[in-house]
Protein backbone atom coordinates (compact mmCIF):
# COMPACT_ATOMS: atom_id res chain seq x y z
CA UNK A 1 0.00 0.00 0.00
CA UNK A 2 1.34 2.89 -0.97
CA UNK A 3 1.09 6.55 0.59
CA UNK A 4 1.59 9.71 -1.16
CA UNK A 5 2.89 12.17 1.35
CA UNK A 6 4.49 15.76 1.01
CA UNK A 7 5.02 15.36 -3.08
CA UNK A 8 5.74 18.78 -3.22
CA UNK A 9 4.49 19.35 -7.12
CA UNK A 10 1.25 20.06 -8.52
CA UNK A 11 -2.00 19.62 -6.53
CA UNK A 12 -3.79 18.77 -9.40
CA UNK A 13 -2.00 15.59 -9.99
CA UNK A 14 -3.93 12.16 -10.96
CA UNK A 15 -3.50 9.74 -7.98
CA UNK A 16 -3.18 6.12 -9.90
CA UNK A 17 -3.39 4.00 -6.27
CA UNK A 18 -6.60 3.24 -4.65
CA UNK A 19 -6.75 3.36 -1.13
CA UNK A 20 -7.74 0.05 0.34
CA UNK A 21 -8.02 0.42 3.89
CA UNK A 22 -12.14 1.39 4.48
CA UNK A 23 -11.85 -2.23 1.98
CA UNK A 24 -10.18 -3.96 4.76
CA UNK A 25 -12.14 -1.94 7.64
CA UNK A 26 -15.05 -2.97 6.04
CA UNK A 27 -14.65 -6.65 5.58
CA UNK A 28 -12.58 -7.33 8.65
CA UNK A 29 -15.98 -5.75 10.64
CA UNK A 30 -18.18 -8.31 8.16
CA UNK A 31 -15.58 -11.07 9.65
CA UNK A 32 -16.23 -10.46 12.94
CA UNK A 33 -19.88 -10.64 12.62
CA UNK A 34 -20.18 -14.02 10.91
CA UNK A 35 -17.91 -15.33 13.37
CA UNK A 36 -19.78 -14.64 16.06
CA UNK A 37 -23.25 -15.56 14.52
CA UNK A 38 -22.60 -18.65 12.69
CA UNK A 39 -22.57 -20.52 15.97
CA UNK A 40 -25.67 -18.89 16.87
CA UNK A 41 -27.56 -20.11 13.96
CA UNK A 42 -26.23 -23.53 13.59
CA UNK A 43 -29.02 -26.06 13.60
CA UNK A 44 -29.37 -29.23 16.23
CA UNK A 45 -31.48 -32.12 16.27
CA UNK A 46 -34.25 -32.31 18.84
CA UNK A 47 -33.01 -35.12 21.11
CA UNK A 48 -34.16 -35.78 24.74
CA UNK A 49 -31.13 -36.64 26.64
CA UNK A 50 -30.98 -39.82 29.11
CA UNK A 51 -30.99 -38.98 32.57
CA UNK A 52 -28.88 -40.72 35.26
CA UNK A 53 -30.60 -43.53 36.70
CA UNK A 54 -29.68 -45.72 39.51
CA UNK A 55 -31.62 -48.82 39.46
CA UNK A 56 -31.14 -50.73 42.97
CA UNK A 57 -29.88 -54.28 41.62
CA UNK A 58 -31.75 -57.45 42.14
CA UNK A 59 -29.27 -60.39 42.98
CA UNK A 60 -30.73 -63.85 42.49
CA UNK A 61 -28.84 -66.43 43.00
CA UNK A 62 -28.54 -67.41 38.74
CA UNK A 63 -27.36 -64.06 38.18
CA UNK A 64 -23.58 -64.29 37.01
CA UNK A 65 -20.90 -61.45 37.98
CA UNK A 66 -17.89 -60.92 35.74
CA UNK A 67 -15.43 -58.38 37.84
CA UNK A 68 -12.26 -57.18 35.52
CA UNK A 69 -9.39 -55.42 37.55
CA UNK A 70 -7.41 -52.50 36.30
CA UNK A 71 -4.57 -55.14 35.33
CA UNK A 72 -7.44 -56.87 32.74
CA UNK A 73 -8.01 -59.70 34.76
CA UNK A 74 -11.26 -61.50 34.76
CA UNK A 75 -13.48 -62.93 37.22
CA UNK A 76 -16.41 -65.00 36.93
CA UNK A 77 -18.08 -64.85 40.43
CA UNK A 78 -14.94 -64.40 42.17
CA UNK A 79 -12.84 -67.05 40.26
CA UNK A 80 -10.28 -66.07 37.75
CA UNK A 81 -11.03 -66.91 34.17
CA UNK A 82 -7.52 -67.87 32.25
CA UNK A 83 -8.86 -66.43 28.72
CA UNK A 84 -11.19 -64.87 26.97
CA UNK A 85 -12.12 -68.75 25.55
CA UNK A 86 -12.91 -69.96 28.78
CA UNK A 87 -14.81 -67.00 29.48
CA UNK A 88 -16.83 -67.61 25.91
CA UNK A 89 -17.54 -71.16 26.78
CA UNK A 90 -18.55 -70.77 30.39
CA UNK A 91 -21.09 -67.96 28.81
CA UNK A 92 -22.52 -70.30 26.04
CA UNK A 93 -23.39 -72.41 28.84
CA UNK A 94 -26.07 -70.29 30.52
CA UNK A 95 -26.88 -68.90 27.57
CA UNK A 96 -29.36 -71.71 26.90
CA UNK A 97 -30.84 -71.69 30.83
CA UNK A 98 -34.14 -70.86 30.44
CA UNK A 99 -35.05 -68.49 31.85
CA UNK A 100 -31.55 -67.04 31.37
CA UNK A 101 -29.74 -65.11 34.02
CA UNK A 102 -28.13 -61.92 34.09
CA UNK A 103 -24.44 -61.00 33.42
CA UNK A 104 -23.65 -58.10 35.89
CA UNK A 105 -20.21 -56.34 34.90
CA UNK A 106 -17.74 -54.85 37.70
CA UNK A 107 -15.09 -52.78 36.30
CA UNK A 108 -12.89 -51.26 37.80
CA UNK A 109 -12.63 -47.48 37.64
CA UNK A 110 -9.08 -47.62 36.16
CA UNK A 111 -9.43 -50.70 34.23
CA UNK A 112 -9.10 -50.19 29.94
CA UNK A 113 -12.60 -50.25 27.79
CA UNK A 114 -10.50 -52.95 25.93
CA UNK A 115 -10.62 -55.36 28.74
CA UNK A 116 -14.30 -54.24 29.22
CA UNK A 117 -15.11 -54.48 25.79
CA UNK A 118 -13.53 -57.85 25.78
CA UNK A 119 -16.06 -58.99 28.32
CA UNK A 120 -18.71 -57.21 26.34
CA UNK A 121 -18.04 -59.23 22.86
CA UNK A 122 -18.05 -62.35 24.61
CA UNK A 123 -21.36 -61.70 26.20
CA UNK A 124 -22.45 -60.52 22.63
CA UNK A 125 -20.98 -63.46 21.25
CA UNK A 126 -22.42 -66.61 23.41
CA UNK A 127 -26.17 -64.50 22.98
CA UNK A 128 -26.24 -63.30 26.25
CA UNK A 129 -29.75 -60.72 26.26
CA UNK A 130 -29.13 -59.13 29.51
CA UNK A 131 -25.75 -57.28 30.30
CA UNK A 132 -26.03 -55.00 33.38
CA UNK A 133 -23.03 -52.58 34.80
CA UNK A 134 -22.68 -52.53 38.59
CA UNK A 135 -21.81 -48.83 39.10
CA UNK A 136 -21.31 -46.87 42.79
CA UNK A 137 -24.10 -44.62 43.14
CA UNK A 138 -23.32 -40.82 42.84
CA UNK A 139 -22.91 -39.16 46.44
CA UNK A 140 -25.47 -37.06 47.86
CA UNK A 141 -25.21 -33.47 48.98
Amino acid sequence: MAMNVGSGGDEDEVVSAINTTPLVDVMLVLLIIFLITIPVVRPTVALTLPKETNIPRQTKPENIEISVNKDGDVFWNAKLVPDNETLFQKLKTIAVLNPQPEVHIRGDQNARYESIGRVMFACQRASILKVSFVTEPPPKG
